[in-house]
């Protein structure tokens, strides 16, 4: 479970007022506002009525078409990008070491994405190797409904482990119209119609000087959203009877071990339930990488998923594209965060084999059988029974045997796609609107792949 001390990332959105400053792009190359080219694609435009847009770029055409500054693309079964001759170098100063060295640094910049759907919120996730001695920044900059530009945003400083940076988000970063809560990109008053019409990505590659190694990124992108203001869903009819076998682990083993990473176990839920998932695609830890963990510490790879998803500024487990991104550290795997609108999009993955990580906040009363309440949670969807109720592995159990729960279909249903709700003060706080974390095959078999074209993720 999330932090009971601090309100979760979505309450915070709900009641920010536009009072951040800019924050830095960090050590990058300069703005390349008058060379920006336009994306032609549109994935999602054919489904209108989705209210998502995700846009990521993975083939080797794609990285082509972006703007290089000392990168180059890379074809293969992955294509990706790296960095080719350096743009030059630059210092970093850590905010949590406060240890400041040169980096050489290249750069890969989108083409314009405009969305199908002007957003109110955007969240990038990307998928990278970054060997000792490398790592990366995302950017993001967009374009308002008013014709006005964003800022480069940074959503997230990143790499795979801990000895070069610490990975980070950062803070106060906004420009009176809109600001980064952590991993998301937040219009500040929805209520005045303004939103973001299209964006690009700016992905900075940096690796210690006079070294020929780099960092390799397979995927980058973001979805937009404006889904709408809501307590309530319509309720929908069953329409899968399935349950993957996915791995158990609850975090609550795992209570006081590891205090430097959010206090441990007890706010574990979303490196937790990543586990579970790159488990059940057949990720497996070496016994060199689990040496660090106190070897009587049961289920240590949690413990390894906590430490690695861990971002120093946040304080905490569950930054969202973190998570991802850790998930495709594992071979052959690949993340994303995104948004689905339905049980229906969930059944559709189900029945392909893809589990989902979703996030949700309710109170006690309201989850028939939770037996806890929470302002931010993250568990895993693995099935549904055949009444149609919703199977998850819930990591907020108190032992691996009883993290396998079955959830009423409409209370979780409502719980997971609703934006606002009552706590228990009856104030008006925000729900997640339908976010979740997806894993899968780097090289997912015809029915993965057309499922998850259907929920929009290509």
């Amino acid at each position: 479970m999330s932090r009971a001390e601090q309100p979760s990332r979505r309450t915070v959105l709900a009641a920010a007022v536009a009072a951040a400053v800019a924050g830095s792009a960090g050590p990058a190359a300069a703005d390349t506002t008058s060379s920006a080219v336009t994306d032609t694609v549109h994935p999602d435009r054919a489904r209108l009525t989705r209210p998502v847009d995700n846009r990521f770029w993975t083939t080797y055409a794609h990285w082509r078409a972006g703007t290089a500054k000392g990168t180059r693309a890379v074809a293969g079964v992955r294509p990706g990008v790296v960095i080719g001759s350096p743009a030059g170098t630059a210092d970093y100063t850590d905010p949590h070491t406060q240890k400041t060295a040169a980096w050489e640094y290249a750069t890969w910049t989108s083409p314009v994405h405009v969305l199908a759907v002007p957003a109110t919120e955007a969240i990038a996730s990307w998928n990278a190797h970054t060997p000792a001695g490398t790592w990366l920044q995302v950017e993001l900059k967009g374009t308002y409904s008013d014709g006005t530009n964003t800022p480069w945003y940074v959503m997230g400083r990143w790499a795979a482990g801990d000895q070069d940076i610490k990975r980070t988000s950062v803070d106060d970063q906004g420009d009176g119209k809109s600001s980064i809560w952590t991993d998301t990109f937040a219009i500040d008053d929805p209520a005045t119609g303004l939103r973001l019409v299209s964006y690009r990505l700016r992905l900075t590659l940096y690796r210690k000087p006079g070294t020929k190694t780099t960092p390799t990124v397979w995927r980058l992108g973001a979805m937009g959203s404006d889904v709408p203001d809501r307590f309530t869903v319509p309720a929908s009819a069953p329409g899968l009877a399935q349950e993957l076998v996915v791995p158990r682990y609850s975090q609550e083993t795992h209570i006081g071990q590891y205090p430097e990473y959010d206090n441990g176990g007890e706010a574990w839920c979303s490196p937790t339930s990543s586990q579970m998932i790159v488990e059940y695609w057949g990720g497996r830890l070496t016994e060199d990488q689990l040496a660090w963990v106190d070897p009587s510490f049961a289920d240590p790879q949690v413990c390894h998923a906590a430490r690695f998803t861990y971002d120093h500024q946040y304080a905490g487990c569950g930054n969202w594209p973190f998570n991802a991104a850790y998930a495709a550290t594992f071979k052959g795997l690949q993340g994303v965060v995104t948004r689905l609108g339905s049980l229906a999009d969930l059944e559709t993955l189900i029945a392909a084999g893809i589990p989902a990580i979703t996030s949700q906040s309710f109170l006690k009363e309201e989850l028939t059988g939770a037996g806890y309440g929470t302002s931010g949670h993250l568990m895993t969807v693995i099935g549904f029974t055949a009444s149609g109720d919703v199977i998850a592995n819930d990591p907020n159990s108190p032992d691996n045997e009883a993290v396998r729960r079955v959830y009423l279909r409409r209370e979780w249903e409502n719980i997971w796609l609703r934006t606002k709700r009552y706590n228990a003060a009856g104030k008006v706080v925000s729900g997640t609107g339908g976010v979740c974390y997806l894993y899968f095959p780097a090289l997912p078999t015809p029915r993965q792949r057309k499922a998850l074209a259907a929920v929009g993720v290509r």
